[in-house]
């Protein structure tokens, strides 16, 4: 740590007049600007404008007071030239910055204080409408609240949003109220006057942001290739915005004079863009908090979302953990139902399975609004939207909430690597071009997944982003995120042909995408700076070394990565090899193949294997059989018999020794027997394959509920015993020709013997610590279809035999194809 108390002045060209800091110091990237910016209110830094800039409210350069930085951060962040000099006042006036930084140095001036009630605006003649749609005075509407413009575009759009009332003076001051009111709203009631909400003096909520429901201001848009924009009411020249600098807009509306809010719960409303060849595109804000589809009707409709009383949470978070066991989850497929299932369902009849499981942590697929329901959630349209297809915004809280009282953390699959073409219900050519918040060209196309790449060297997306975080953690609950598609996002060719190997030419050159790298770690830091209980996993195929590193040592800030190699690994042996040809070195490697203290989450199989066009563990197994003899009324074929056995043996080994965490996605645990489709053109609309059938556990007369309830078992061993936040595994032994495996971790003797019929009697199995041990988990037991041919009651004494580089030993009966876990009972928790 360094401090540095002086004045610095942050340009983008060289200044020769400026004293030069030492080499390596030079040079300064818009990612750790960015950084600044991103949090005004930081414990050790002061960002404010000399004196001499004071007069203009934009300007080429500002100098900031830094009193201490982490200077790794800095180095961490290296992508563009930049000059770092050293004044002790004022500074040098140069040309004009490049629109992309200006406003990132936008004066927060003070204001008078807030009067009892805001001034009313007079409204605008309508004869007077027409002067007012120039380019000067555009006409972009996207009719916000306040709570929601301060999470929209630029600082200013954060701390203080334009007509928030923090901003509203007496007449004739700078304050909101006074300003002239060239702008207009029209929009389809969705609500009766007795549902609205009356004005009120603000009150002051967490970190000090003003709160207000009754004022109205859009959200600093940017849509910075358009003429004008405004309203549609569907009037589209109703109530235009004011041109701001930069490409931004803005719109405020204040209260009516009877005090109620002038956007009533429930209405529909549209932004209405006047393109720069002059066509009208109608689009949904960015920003929309809640988006909805008429059943006749193929777009999506914004709808504003501000009910009378909304959903208080009545949880708090729970305390971070140390290990993850994490249940991947969809809420519209979890109901045995062949419906899109609700919020309401997951609450109350999902949670409490998941409770029942030993599972701590859910991870929500699906919720960012997605236009295509089959697209699984990665196809997103509204980035700021709860899908509305499952409920409302407030039943997601309550979901939420009702986790949190259970003990159970909630993540949330955000997808910030792409976007849906969809222009009239997305983000694709907002402002009628191909580069609003996207790469130009082919560049920002991606051409495996037919989506759009998002430009992150552009501080309009770097804002609009990282706000979306910071509201998915405030307002509904999330305490963190699983980013998808990081390798998607780390290299410019998107990991399209091409393998990883783990050479580390492979992670560094000019292939590596440095604009997305540095997102990430501005997305780390600031999760991790605002909200340190907060968790985020990378989804990343290609093991870029130190992505799950803090920031502060140049690394991507992630807590942790998917094994991701795991999961095909298991496919690849059982497709490709008879059981007697498996290697238990291939797997020991595989499941130990990770750096050091770069956590990684193992799973046997996710939603990826459960898609239509592959296979899930069980189906690969015992596939058509699942259909006729999986009911206990029917004899136990050797085919079923194989399946259920080693379906234990892999869920278990790969918990126990591939990981830090691990993951499950649902239905997985008792071996769902089909796979998952959603509905589509290709089956006739149809959600037979698009549910999960819980109800097969709940059957006493069907198989499935021996693997549920082994599955239960090991996680409720892994919450007593900690073994995923345990040190790594010591592998004893992984002998080939009599296909045992057997560890140490967390005080516990882990034994595998994968042999398809050889059991082994006083197998001698080496051992750390010395003492008396029993049975603590059996995948032979009869209550979870095992064939019980081991005694639970034997007691095995270690003897002081040094084996396989172990101290002790103990000598044990091992069936085939069965899993033990052993506890030393003088050490007994």
């Amino acid at each position: 740590m360094m401090c540095l108390n002086k004045v610095l002045v942050l340009d983008l060209k060289k200044n020769k007049s400026a004293e030069v800091w030492p080499r390596g110091m030079v040079r300064l990237v818009n990612s750790c600007l960015g950084y600044l910016v991103a949090y005004p209110k930081m414990r050790h830094t002061d960002i404010r404008p000399t004196s001499s800039l004071t007069t203009s409210p934009c300007y080429s350069r500002a100098c900031i007071r830094i009193s201490r930085i982490h200077l790794p951060l800095f180095w961490a962040l290296l992508t563009r030239e930049a000059t770092l000099c050293c004044a002790q006042t004022g500074c040098m006036r140069t040309p004009a910055r490049p629109q992309s930084y200006v406003s990132l140095f936008r004066v927060q001036h003070r204001h008078p204080p807030l009067p009892e009630k805001p001034a009313p605006i007079t409204p605008v003649p309508s004869a007077a409408r027409s002067t007012a749609r120039s380019p000067s005075s555009a006409s972009l509407l996207t009719a916000s609240p306040c709570r929601v413009g301060r999470r929209g575009g630029g600082r200013e759009g954060r701390r203080r949003p334009a007509g928030c009332p923090s901003r509203w003076a007496a007449p004739g001051g700078r304050g909101c109220a006074a300003r002239p009111p060239r702008l207009y709203i029209a929009a389809v009631p969705g609500a009766a006057r007795q549902g609205r909400t009356k004005w009120r003096p603000p009150t002051r909520r967490a970190r000090g942001r003003p709160s207000c429901r009754s004022c109205w201001s859009g959200t600093p848009t940017w849509p910075p290739s358009s003429r004008t924009s405004s309203a549609d009411g569907w009037n589209p020249f109703s109530h235009p915005y004011k041109k701001m600098e930069y490409g931004k807009w803005e719109l405020f509306i204040p209260p009516g004079q009877d005090g109620y809010s002038p956007v009533p719960h429930g209405s529909k409303l549209k932004v209405v863009i006047r393109a720069q060849n002059g066509e009208l595109l109608y689009r949904i804000s960015p920003w929309a908090r809640y988006v909805v589809r008429d059943q006749d009707k193929v777009n999506y409709d914004w709808v504003h979302w501000n009910p009378p009383q909304s959903y208080i949470r009545k949880h708090r978070s729970p305390e971070r953990l140390k290990s993850l066991r994490i249940y991947e989850s969809h809420v519209g497929i979890a109901s045995p139902e062949g419906k899109i299932a609700s919020y309401k369902n997951f609450t109350y009849n999902v949670l409490p399975r998941i409770k029942d499981l030993g599972y701590n942590c859910v991870q929500l697929m699906a919720i960012m609004e997605h236009a295509y329901y089959a697209s699984f959630g990665y196809q997103v349209t509204s980035f700021f939207a709860a899908s509305s297809r499952y409920g409302t915004p407030d039943d997601l809280k309550e979901m939420i909430d009702v986790a949190h009282s259970m003990g159970i953390t909630v993540l949330l699959d955000v997808v910030h690597s792409h976007a849906s073409k969809n222009s009239e219900d997305g983000l694709n050519k907002f402002d009628g071009t191909d580069s609003c918040f996207f790469h130009s060209g082919p560049k920002g196309t991606h051409q495996l997944w037919d989506s759009r790449l998002f430009d992150y060297s552009n501080w309009e997306v770097l804002r609009f982003l990282l706000s979306n975080l910071r509201m998915w953690i405030e307002d509904y609950g999330f305490d963190g995120f699983r980013f998808d598609g990081v390798t998607s996002m780390l290299y410019h060719h998107h990991g399209i042909g091409t393998g990883f190997s783990g050479d580390y030419n492979e992670y560094f050159g000019l292939h590596v995408d440095e604009d997305a790298l540095c997102y990430l770690m501005l997305a780390n830091h600031m999760v991790n700076f605002l909200h340190p209980e907060c968790i985020t996993i990378a989804e990343d195929v290609s093991g870029m070394p130190a992505l799950c590193r803090p920031v502060a040592e140049g690394g991507g800030g992630f807590d942790y990565r998917l094994a991701m190699a795991i999961p095909d690994k298991w496919i690849q042996i059982i497709k490709e090899l008879k059981d007697e040809d498996w290697n238990m070195g291939n797997i020991v490697y595989t499941l130990t193949n990770r750096r050091y203290e770069e956590k990684c989450i193992a799973y046997a199989e996710s939603h990826d294997q459960a898609l239509v066009g592959d296979k899930t563990l069980a189906f690969r197994l015992m596939d058509a059989e699942m259909y006729t003899n999986m009911s206990v009324l029917s004899p136990l074929t050797p085919v079923i018999d194989r399946g259920i056995q080693l379906h234990k043996m892999i869920r278990l080994i790969t918990h126990a020794l591939g990981g830090d965490s691990y993951l499950n996605f649902m239905g997985n645990e008792f071996g769902h027997p089909e796979w998952l489709d959603f509905p589509r053109k290709g089956n006739n609309e149809s959600y037979h394959y698009a549910r999960r059938q819980f109800n097969l556990t709940d059957d006493h007369l069907l198989r499935y509920r021996f693997l549920n309830a082994f599955d239960r078992d090991m996680n409720k061993s892994e919450e007593r015993f900690g073994w995923l936040a345990s040190p790594p595994a010591f592998v004893s032994e992984k002998h080939e020709s009599n296909k045992v495996i057997a560890f140490e971790r967390a005080g516990l003797v882990f034994i595998f013997n994968f042999h398809p019929y050889q059991s082994y009697v006083d197998y001698r199995v080496g051992v750390e610590t010395p003492g008396k041990y029993k049975i603590l988990l059996d995948s032979d037991a009869s209550e979870y279809g095992g064939h019980q041919r081991l005694d639970h009651n034997t007691e095995y004494f270690s003897e002081e035999y040094p084996h396989n580089y172990r101290h002790n030993s103990l000598m044990v009966y091992i069936p085939s194809r069965v899993a033990i876990v052993l506890q030393n009972t003088d050490n007994a928790k």
